[in-house]
C-alpha cells in the first residue's frame, strides 16, 4: 500500500537534526576537537555500532552499540581521573559523523537512514545538554554515588524522548494511531533499550576512572546481547517464512487464488493498527490471516475461487474448525488457532482479531470478483452487512486504511 504522504512533523524534527548537526560540525571545524584521543575512541566505537546495525524484530533498525557508545560520550565528564572539556557541540559532531561512516555501507545498500540518523542527533544532543553545561560549571562535583543516579535518570529521559520522537515519525509517516506505536515503542526499549541504558551509564563512569580501556570490556557484554538479538530476530523471520509457506499450500493445491491469503495479512495488519492492536496482537493477526484458509484443504471439492464468504454458516463454521485443527497440529502459536476457529463465530462472539480477518478477507473475495470499481462495491457491501455479519468497527477502519491508499487493493498474486 501507498503510504502517506510526510507531515510537517516529520520535516520539523528532520530539519532541527540537520541545523543542530550542521552547527555541531560548524564548531567543531572551527575550534577544532578536545581530547581528540578520546573522541576517536568513542567515534570508532559508534562507527563499529553502526556497521553492526540491523533490522530487528517488527522491522525496528537496531544499533545498541553505537546507542550505547554515543550516550556514553555524551554523558562523558572526566577520562582516566582527569577532567573533560568537549561541550555539546563537539558531542554530536563526533557522533553525526561516526555514525555517517558506520551508515555508508547501509546507504550502498539503499536503507533508509535518514529517521535513524535524526534520532540519534536530537537524542544525543538531548543528552548532553542535560549534563555538559552544568558538569562544565562544577555543578556536580562531590556529588559521589549520587552522579551515578544522575547520569541513570539523565539515560531514563533520552530513552523516553527518542521513544516519543520514533513514535512520532512512524506516526507522521503512516497515519497509525500514535498511542500503539508509542506503547510498543516503550516495550521495546525495556528489552535491549534497557541494556544499551546500562551499558551507557557503566562505560562514563568506568572511562571516568580508569581511561579509555573500560570501552571494549563493557562492549564485550552488549556485543553479546547483540548477537542474542539477533539470534531471536533470525528464527522470527524463519518462523514467519515457515507459516507463509504453510498458507500457500491452498494455492498450490488450486483452493484459493495466488497471493489471496498474502494480501488478507498485508491488509489485516494495516487494520489491525488502524484499531489500536499492539506489536504482538499484530503478529498473532497476520498469522491467522495467513492461515485463514488452510482448513479447505480438507474439503473433498474445492470453493469456487476459494470464496468461502459466500457459503452457508454452517459450512463456513465446519471449514473454519477444520483449519484451527490444522493449524494446531502445525506447531503454530494456540492463540492463532484460536483465531481461525472462530472465524465463522456470530460478530459479537469473536475477538478483534477474528473479526478483522473475517472482514478483510471477505473484502477481499468481493472486490476481486466485482471486476473494475469493485472496491467501492464490496466495502459498500459490507457496510450492509455490519448489522450482523462484520463490525461496524472494523469495516470502518478498513475504510480508512483503503482510503489512504485511494481505495484500491492489488489483486495479482
Amino acid at each position: 500500500m501507498t503510504a502517506p504522504r510526510p507531515s510537517l512533523l516529520l520535516g520539523c524534527v528532520h530539519t532541527g537534526a540537520a541545523l543542530l548537526a550542521g552547527l555541531s560540525l560548524l564548531d567543531c571545524l572551527r575550534d577544532g576537537l578536545d581530547e581528540r584521543g578520546t573522541a576517536l575512541a568513542f567515534g570508532a566505537l559508534v562507527v563499529l555500532g553502526e556497521l553492526t546495525r540491523w533490522t530487528g524484530a517488527e522491522g525496528r533498525e537496531a544499533a545498541p552499540l553505537g546507542a550505547a557508545a554515543a550516550l556514553s560520550y555524551a554523558l562523558l565528564g572526566e577520562a582516566g581521573g582527569q577532567a573533560t572539556h568537549h561541550g555539546v557541540t563537539q558531542v554530536v559532531g563526533v557522533v553525526l559523523t561516526a555514525s555517517l561512516l558506520g551508515s555508508v555501507p547501509h546507504i550502498a545498500c539503499g536503507r533508509p537512514v535518514r529517521d535513524h540518523l535524526a534520532r540519534r542527533v536530537l537524542t544525543t544532543g538531548f543528552a548532553a545538554v542535560c549534563l555538559h553545561p552544568l558538569y562544565n560549571q562544577g555543578a556536580f562535583h562531590g556529588w559521589g554515588t549520587s552522579y551515578a543516579l544522575l547520569l541513570a535518570a539523565v539515560l531514563t529521559l533520552t530513552f523516553l524522548c527518542d521513544a516519543l520522537l520514533a513514535a512520532a515519525l512512524a506516526h507522521s509517516r503512516t497515519g497509525w494511531p500514535f498511542g500503539p506505536l508509542l506503547r510498543d515503542e516503550l516495550r521495546a526499549t525495556l528489552g535491549i533499550g534497557s541494556a544499551v541504558c546500562a551499558t551507557g551509564a557503566v562505560m562514563a563512569l568506568a572511562v571516568a576512572v580508569v581511561g579509555l580501556w573500560a570501552l571494549p570490556v563493557f562492549s564485550v557484554p552488549l556485543l553479546l546481547t547483540q548477537m542474542s538479538f539477533r539470534r531471536y530476530a533470525a528464527v522470527r523471520t524463519t518462523y514467519r517464512q515457515t507459516i507463509a509457506s504453510l498458507a500457500r499450500a491452498t494455492e498450490i493445491a488450486g483452493y484459493t487464488p495466488a497471493g489471496h491469503a498474502r494480501r488478507v495479512a498485508a491488509l489485516s495488519r494495516e487494520v489491525g493498527r488502524d484499531l489500536g492492536l499492539s506489536e504482538a496482537e499484530l503478529t498473532v493477526l497476520e498469522y491467522a490471516a495467513l492461515m485463514h484458509d488452510i482448513g479447505q484443504l480438507s474439503l473433498v471439492d474445492p470453493v469456487p475461487a476459494g470464496a468461502t464468504a459466500r457459503l452457508p454458516a454452517e459450512e463456513q463454521r465446519r471449514i473454519a474448525l477444520l483449519g484451527g485443527a490444522v493449524v494446531r497440529r502445525t506447531g503454530v502459536s494456540p492463540q492463532v488457532a484460536l483465531i481461525v476457529e472462530r472465524l465463522a463465530d456470530p460478530c459479537a462472539e469473536q475477538p478483534v482479531a477474528a473479526r478483522i480477518v473475517r472482514a478483510v478477507n471477505a473484502y477481499e473475495e468481493k472486490a476481486r470478483d466485482a471486476g473494475p470499481g469493485g472496491a467501492l462495491a464490496a466495502l459498500e457491501e459490507l457496510r450492509l452487512g455490519t448489522a450482523g455479519e462484520y463490525a461496524p468497527e472494523v469495516v470502518g477502519s478498513l475504510a480508512r486504511v483503503l482510503s489512504r491508499d485511494g481505495l484500491s487493493m492489488p489483486v495479482a498474486g
